[in-house]
């Protein structure tokens, strides 16, 4: 998938899952390595650069905070595409190495939760080691930090590592969803098979966050994800994440949102975007056009 974007920031350094992600979302794109998450999402704000990709959620862990966290918060920026990027890990070490060698191995702490039992079972004296991103267990190993690292099997290569082990995982067919993600501007054009993303305050009375689903299920909306994020120093007082099939220009969506907009103490819109996988089950728009028309009739006096 191609898109305008000339420079891309994502989680580095070079070898990570995301780099795969970004190259998949937007191939001609020119990669800038950052620090973090919440680092690359800045560089997209500050206009570093033109484009941000990000792991949103992993079918394993669930959802990433900092993620959630900075697109709710600063500067707006849309989802303008997703990749989901099956998940295989490696354990990497220097030339030489062998297993019983392994006192310490790097990872992130998203990888690490999901090899937890592999490595209790496969290097039970050694120490696992957080550190920023998969790449930069590698380098821990290059700089002689670590003993093995667990990262992206392309790691190997980049940074001249023998692979110990390949495939590594707790449980299998685990997946990571990345966005790609620019500054707010003309949305991607509907496809038929759409997701839109929003997060949401709702007010502060009773039953608030049922009218808040009862928006998409009273218009035929299916809501693929909700998940609820404390607003930071407001003590019970939450954020909630929604996904749901369909694009903000169709009509039931569309109406939704501006519902929502109206009971909620606020709305922030996240994007509209082409969506990876099975098509999904969203409203039926031959079937809400036929109502607003009919709707439209009866107001104008021609029919009951």
């Amino acid at each position: 998938m191609s898109h305008s974007a000339s420079t891309v920031a994502y989680l580095g350094p070079e070898g990570t899952f995301t780099e795969q992600a970004a190259r998949a979302l937007d191939a001609g794109a020119r990669l800038v390595p950052t620090a973090s998450v919440i680092a690359a999402i800045t560089a997209l704000r500050s206009g570093e650069v033109d484009g941000a990709c990000v792991p949103v959620e992993n079918s394993v862990e669930g959802s990433v905070p900092a993620t959630l966290d900075s697109l709710a918060q600063d500067e707006p920026v849309i989802a303008v595409a997703e990749h989901v990027l099956p998940i295989r890990f490696s354990v990497l070490a220097r030339p030489g190495t062998a297993a019983t060698d392994v006192r310490t191995v790097a990872t992130h702490p998203h990888a690490a939760a999901q090899v937890r039992r592999w490595l209790a079972e496969q290097f039970p004296a050694a120490e696992t080691v957080l550190v920023a991103s998969t790449a930069a267990a590698a380098v821990a190993v290059v700089d002689g930090e670590a003993d093995a690292a667990v990262c992206a099997p392309v790691a190997a290569q980049h940074y001249r590592l023998d692979e110990l082990a390949t495939g590594v995982h707790d449980v299998g067919d685990a997946e990571t969803r990345f966005l790609l993600l620019r500054r707010p501007g003309p949305l991607p054009v509907p496809t038929g098979r759409d997701r839109t993303s929003l997060v949401a305050v709702a007010a502060d009375r009773p039953g608030a966050l049922l009218e808040v689903l009862a928006e998409f299920a009273l218009r035929g909306i299916n809501l693929t994800r909700i998940e609820s994020r404390p607003m930071r120093g407001r003590m019970g007082e939450y954020r909630f994440f929604l996904d749901c099939d369909g694009h903000v220009a169709d009509a039931a969506v569309g109406d939704a949102l501006a519902e929502l907009h109206r009971r909620c103490h606020s709305v922030r819109f996240l994007g509209s975007y082409p969506r990876t996988g099975p098509p999904g089950t969203g409203p039926d728009p031959a079937g809400f056009s036929a109502a607003q028309q009919w709707l439209e009739a009866v107001r104008a006096g021609q029919r009951g």
